[in-house]
C-alpha cells in the first residue's frame, strides 16, 4: 500500500470510528476494531460527555431524569459540531444547539431552553476572563453626583419562567404571568451570586451600561421618573439612592467612574 493510500485508509477509518462514535445506531463501525473495544470507547466517549454537561447542568438533568437526559446527550452528539475543543465552553454549544438546532420533543420541559441558559450564565461567569478590578472605579465614589459603573461580571437577564426556583418538584408548565427579571454575578471572592430584581432596578442597570453611559446617578434616576411619569419624582431618587448603594454593597456597582489624570 503506498503511503497515500495507507493516509487515506486511517483517514477512512476515523471518519467511520467518529461516526460510530456519535451515533453507533445508525453508523457501521470500522471492520478492523474488535467489537468489545468499539463499545469500550463507545461508552466511555458518551459517559464523560454526559457527566461533563451533567455537571455543568444539575438542575436540568435533575429535571429531565436519566432517560431524557441521555436521549438529549444523544441528539448532541449526532446533530451538533463544536466550534471550540475547549472542556469550560462546551456549555455554550448545548446552548447553541437547543437555541438553533434541535427540534422540540413532545416531552420537553417547556422552560428547557431558559433553565438551561440560566445554568450556563454561572459556569460563564465563573470562566469569564473579565475582572470587576478596583483601578476600574472609585469604591467609595459618590453615586448619584459621579457616574456609576457596572460590574463587567453582572449580567442583566429576563426570563419568561422562574428559572432560578425551578427543580425537580418545582417544573411549572406555562409561563408566569410577568417576566423574572434577575442579575447574575460573580463578586471579588469569585462567587456567583443572583438578586432578583424589579422593572426599575433593571431599567436603571440599562441605562447606567448604554454607550458607556456618561449620566450621573441622579440623572438615570431622574430619566426613570420622567419615564415611569411619577407624580413625585424626588421619591424616585430617594428609593434609588438607596437602591444604589445596595448595588454596589453587592458589587454590581463598583463604584464611580475614576477622573482622567
Amino acid at each position: 500500500m503506498s503511503p497515500k493510500a495507507g493516509a487515506n485508509h486511517f483517514t477512512a477509518v476515523q471518519h467511520a470510528f467518529t461516526a460510530h462514535i456519535r451515533d453507533p445506531d445508525a453508523q457501521s463501525a470500522p471492520a478492523d476494531v474488535e467489537p468489545r473495544r468499539m463499545a469500550i470507547y463507545r461508552e466511555l466517549f458518551f459517559n464523560n460527555l454526559s457527566s461533563l454537561l451533567s455537571q455543568g447542568f444539575p438542575v436540568l438533568h435533575r429535571c429531565l431524569g436519566q432517560a431524557r437526559w441521555d436521549a438529549l446527550i444523544r441528539q448532541f452528539l449526532i446533530k451538533h459540531r463544536a466550534t471550540t475543543p475547549l472542556f469550560p465552553q462546551l456549555g455554550q454549544e448545548l446552548i447553541a444547539f437547543l437555541s438553533q438546532e434541535r427540534e422540540t420533543q413532545p416531552d420537553d420541559p417547556p422552560f428547557m431552553l431558559e433553565l438551561a441558559h440560566y445554568e450556563w450564565v454561572e459556569a460563564a461567569l465563573l470562566f469569564s476572563d473579565d475582572e470587576a478590578a478596583t483601578d476600574l472605579a472609585d469604591p467609595n465614589g459618590d453615586l448619584l453626583t459621579g457616574i456609576p459603573v457596572v460590574s463587567p461580571l453582572a449580567w442583566n437577564l429576563s426570563y419568561r419562567f422562574p428559572v432560578h426556583q425551578i427543580g425537580p418538584d418545582f417544573q411549572p408548565q406555562e409561563p408566569d404571568p410577568e417576566p423574572t427579571h434577575l442579575v447574575v454575578y460573580r463578586n471579588r471572592s469569585d462567587e456567583v451570586e443572583f438578586l432578583k430584581i424589579n422593572l426599575v432596578t433593571q431599567r436603571l442597570l440599562q441605562l447606567l451600561k448604554e454607550q458607556q453611559s456618561q449620566r450621573s446617578g441622579l440623572a438615570c434616576l431622574e430619566t426613570i421618573a420622567t419615564e415611569l411619569r411619577h407624580p413625585e419624582p424626588a421619591r424616585v431618587v430617594q428609593f434609588g439612592t438607596g437602591l444604589l448603594a445596595d448595588l454596589r454593597r453587592r458589587q454590581i456597582l463598583l463604584g464611580t467612574r475614576r477622573l482622567a489624570g
